[in-house]
């Protein structure tokens, strides 16, 4: 008897842990068999959409659906910032698409994404700042400075890395044109037509210079589509950016204006453009004594200094004692 009365208190003490496990294990079968459901029936819509063609059902529902839409809502963000810009025709915009093209951006969306990343980053970055300079900042006459120059940051990050690359590509083009110059005597010597010199000069310096070549076959699909040569090359200079490429322009349009030999033209223009590039590499070298004058006095001549006269010092202040 006393038995059977310990076990019932035993019970009575876990009676509510045992419900409380029941409760939970009901619960859970319950949701279990809920998403399970959800499951099978989001499987089975989806296999119906990609059987109908139909992708947007097919992906919503889905894990990635929320990255989906987000990638739609920034498509059709840009397609509306690119349609508003597009009817701006001002010497802002057309600085910009100049710049775009000059960086080896041809996308015609690519001016509605530079707001939009801009406008993003100012934002974002502004906001960021709100949150972080409090963790860190004791003096709230930080905050707003702090904000307006992360803003700010954002803001001209955009532009500043398009000028970055724009000045990249443009040391490229000039470190790669008088090559090309020389190739295409080389080509013009051994008859080739100018179309066809261009395509093979392409071709060679595919892998020396790869965004110059890519400029030069848009050249050439440029003229196979009709326009002339003039204007192709035109177009190239534009491209480019280069004053040397602009004089190469001109002198192949007065070439075959006048009806001279494009061949000689080309000739006298190569040698014009090794002469340049040898004397810019003594322009550097010339250079070089008066930059170096800056690192010497900083960096070296106080170590001589200190080297010369410590041991002085020393027996000054030993000869003292």
């Amino acid at each position: 008897m006393d038995a059977l009365f310990d076990y019932t208190s035993v019970i009575s003490d876990y009676a509510a842990s045992i419900v409380a496990a029941l409760v939970f294990l009901a619960a859970a079968s319950v949701m279990y068999m809920i998403m399970a459901g959800l499951r099978v029936r989001g499987a089975v819509r989806r296999r119906a959409a990609i059987i109908s063609g139909d992708e947007l059902s097919a992906s919503s529902g889905g894990p990635r659906s929320l990255r989906e839409s987000s990638i739609k809502a920034a498509q059709r963000l840009i397609e509306r910032a690119t349609k508003h810009y597009a009817t701006l025709d001002g010497k802002n915009m057309k600085v910009l698409r100049q710049r775009l093209v000059q960086a080896g951006i041809f996308d015609p969306r690519a001016v509605g994404f530079f707001f939009v990343t801009r406008a993003v980053l100012a934002v974002g970055l502004g906001l960021a700042a709100v949150v972080v300079v409090p963790m860190f900042a004791t003096d709230d006459s930080w905050f707003w400075p702090v904000v307006g120059l992360a803003g700010l940051v954002g803001y001209l990050g955009p532009s500043l890395v398009l000028d970055r690359v724009v000045s990249t590509r443009r040391q490229e083009y000039r470190a790669g044109f008088p090559d090309f110059m020389d190739l295409l005597v080389v080509c013009a010597d051994a008859g080739l037509g100018m179309s066809s010199a261009l395509e093979r000069v392409c071709r060679e310096l595919a892998q020396a210079y790869p965004h110059l070549s890519a400029n030069i076959h848009m050249t050439c699909l440029e003229i196979r589509a009709g326009r002339t040569l003039g204007e192709a090359l035109e177009h190239f200079s534009e491209r480019l950016g280069l004053e040397e490429v602009r004089s190469f322009a001109t002198l192949i349009q007065q070439s075959d204006a006048l009806g001279s030999s494009i061949t000689d033209a080309l000739r006298v223009y190569s040698e014009d453009m090794r002469h340049k590039r040898l004397s810019k590499a003594e322009e550097k070298a010339y250079a070089l004594p008066s930059k170096l004058s800056v690192p010497l006095m900083v960096c070296v001549f106080p170590v001589l200094f200190v080297v010369i006269l410590l041991p002085v010092f020393v027996r000054i202040k030993m000869g003292a004692y």
